[in-house]
């Protein structure tokens, strides 16, 4: 099998950097906040994902300290909502550099609805949401302890909406919502339409 290999340090060779390109697919962390004077942020992060079940533990990672950080930081408090095919476009929009203050739920043209358990509100067109409150914010370092600007933000599920009409024989209906992903390069998303069952083996 012929290869092409390098160390990141020395550059990829490529056209364009592969690195998002094989982390893929990449579930999107639509991220709702709220700052000190409970005005609402919207926000899109490519890098997150789930990292504990019990209790339940999600975090994503901001390339700088933006307005959701540090909400975050301020409040300890926000919300997962589950990007869909059908709310992709409103997501993109909420993720452009908007100025302080702004609500992307108002500019996406998006329903803010009240979370039950924290301040902060959720999509309302989102077929799921987990409300959660803050366990840690780090600010990543290299293996040589530079630090990166690039933050890991931990937070704990403590309340979870599902609308009813993705239940199915009591189970969360995936391909029905059709979750998007990031895969990789500037404009590459992937959409959750079938799944396949494989039992795990030893289970």
């Amino acid at each position: 099998m012929s290869e092409h290999f390098y160390e990141p340090a020395d550059g990829h060779r490529l056209p364009h950097d592969p690195f998002k390109a094989i982390i893929a697919p990449r579930p999107i962390g639509w991220i709702s906040s709220a700052d000190a004077e409970g005005r609402p942020n919207l926000a899109p992060y490519s890098f997150f994902n789930a990292f504990c079940s019990s209790p339940p533990i999600i975090g994503f990672s901001s390339e700088g300290w933006k307005h959701t950080v540090r909400n975050i930081a301020d409040t300890r408090e926000f919300v997962f909502n589950l990007a869909t095919r059908k709310l992709a476009d409103a997501m993109n929009v909420s993720g452009a550099p908007y100025a302080d203050g702004i609500s992307e739920f108002e500019t996406a043209g998006l329903e803010a609805a009240p979370s039950r358990v924290v301040k902060p509100p959720r999509v309302a067109e989102s077929p799921a949401s987990l409300e959660c409150r803050l366990i840690s914010i780090q600010e990543l370092a290299d293996i040589e302890g530079n630090r990166l600007q690039r933050f890991l933000v931990l937070g704990q599920v403590v309340g979870v909406h599902i609308d009813t009409a993705y239940l199915k024989d009591g189970l969360f209906d995936t391909a029905a919502a059709h979750p998007i992903a990031r895969c990789g390069y500037v404009s590459d998303y992937a959409e959750v339409s079938s799944l396949f069952a494989m039992p795990r083996r030893g289970a």
